[in-house]
């Protein structure tokens, strides 16, 4: 898709080299300056930030919103203090959004590329409000942390796809050279037919708030400390061992028809600081094929074994997934300039959408049969009507968190 109208012409310092186009006109048009907005300005989304600009030349962003004004100054300005990055973070006041309706006011800016950063209970809105809007989308993930909201970004992604929006994942082994290679070859027949499945994430406590301030409502307060919190966050299986239940469902080609999973919380305290999550948990995949894929994620304090590693397992060999490939750049980096050349039409389209939802399915299937104590198939969760986002948003919202999920008396829906 191409076009010959400009939006606004660059003033300054590259005009004749670089013109500002309309998104929908974006594809294929060619050497674009690309103006990214941030919705989520935490640590991952000033690390999206610093990766983007780091490997897009190109790109400049000029918009930030987050539901805390302390969160967005304090990381705009560690982000203006990087002299390798400064001069192409230009998010001048009037383009500095807060609140709980801040993703509204910047996706309907200029901006071409939207990205999505913020816990993930919130992507599918946000993602739903992008492709609306005719943006581009970096969604980082996973996408969801219920089935309804799921199922909410599968349609948004599917019209993504309808409008050639371009959406790249964070999930970034996907554009990984040494992971790329390796998937092809065992996809050619490298390690024969593959026979058994194996991942762990076993690694310690992603992030707790130091206290509760009084001053905080409760939304306020599970905002503030969203991984202890099950519809932010989704749980450990969710936010964290996605990067290899997804991994393994792209060397299979597919999801898991079923599972059976169980888990608990072994030293996270019941107190209010630690939410209603598990801290450990180990799922038995089966795919259509009847291959079966053990995961073991856990999070547990300093101190304790650590280790994130796969093994595909072949009639003819092994692989860990990446040891038959060769090395590239940082993943973090390289999804960025994949995203920036499909939107130009300097490589080819690419749509995460439908794959990187499909694997936030298979984690919280695996979630809800650990907590249910049931087997779970692909058809009961596709089905379910699970939806955890509250109705109402507001920073002195009540919201008591449920309590951590028991076996027999947890109930799926």
């Amino acid at each position: 898709m191409s076009g010959t109208q400009t939006r606004r012409s660059f003033l300054g310092a590259g005009a004749a080299t670089f013109t500002i186009v309309r998104p929908e006109l974006v594809r294929g048009w060619g050497q674009a300056k690309l103006r990214a907005g941030l919705i989520g300005v935490g640590g991952r989304g000033t690390g999206a930030v610093r990766d983007i600009l780091t490997g897009c030349p190109n790109v400049e962003v000029v918009a930030m919103a987050d539901i805390f004004e302390d969160h967005l100054e304090k990381n705009l300005a560690k982000l203006k203090s990087n002299p390798q990055i400064a001069d192409r973070v230009k998010v001048d006041p009037e383009y500095r959004f807060i609140g709980f309706d801040a993703y509204k006011k910047l996706i309907a800016t200029d901006v071409d590329i939207v990205m999505l950063c913020t816990p993930p209970g919130w992507r599918p809105i946000h993602f739903e409000a992008a492709v609306e809007a005719g943006k581009h989308v970096f969604t980082e993930k996973p996408v969801a942390t219920d089935p309804v909201g799921c199922r909410r970004f599968m349609a948004a992604a599917r019209k993504a796809e309808e409008k050639k929006l371009t959406v790249m994942s964070g999930a970034q082994r996907r554009s990984t050279r040494e992971y790329i290679e390796t998937v092809q070859k065992i996809q050619d027949g490298a390690i024969g037919e593959i026979v058994a499945l194996y991942s762990n994430y076993l690694s310690g406590p992603v992030m707790h708030a130091k206290a509760r301030d009084p001053k905080w409502g409760d939304m306020e307060w599970q905002h503030r400390n969203w991984y202890s919190f099950l519809w932010l966050c989704g749980d450990q299986i969710v936010e964290q061992h996605f990067h290899n239940i997804d991994f393994i469902n792209w060397v299979m080609g597919t999801h898991p028809v079923r599972v059976v999973a169980s888990g608990g919380a072994a030293w996270r305290p019941r107190e209010e600081l630690y939410g209603n999550i598990y801290d450990h948990m180990f799922s038995d995949f089966v795919y259509p094929n009847g291959v079966h894929y053990a995961s073991h994620c856990r999070q547990y304090p300093q101190g304790c074994y650590r280790n994130v590693d796969d093994l595909i397992v072949g009639t003819k060999g092994r692989s860990n997934g990446r040891d038959m490939g060769t090395k590239g750049i940082n993943g973090q980096v390289q999804e960025h300039i994949d995203m920036v050349r499909s939107i130009l039409g300097e490589g080819p389209y690419i749509n995460h959408g439908m794959a990187v939802a499909e694997s936030t399915m298979t984690c919280i299937m695996a979630r809800e049969s650990a907590y249910s104590g049931q087997e779970i198939t692909w058809e009961m969760i596709m089905n379910s009507q699970q939806d955890l986002m509250p109705k109402e948003f507001g920073y002195e919202v009540k919201m008591e968190a449920p309590p951590l999920p028991q076996p027999g008396t947890y109930k799926f829906q």
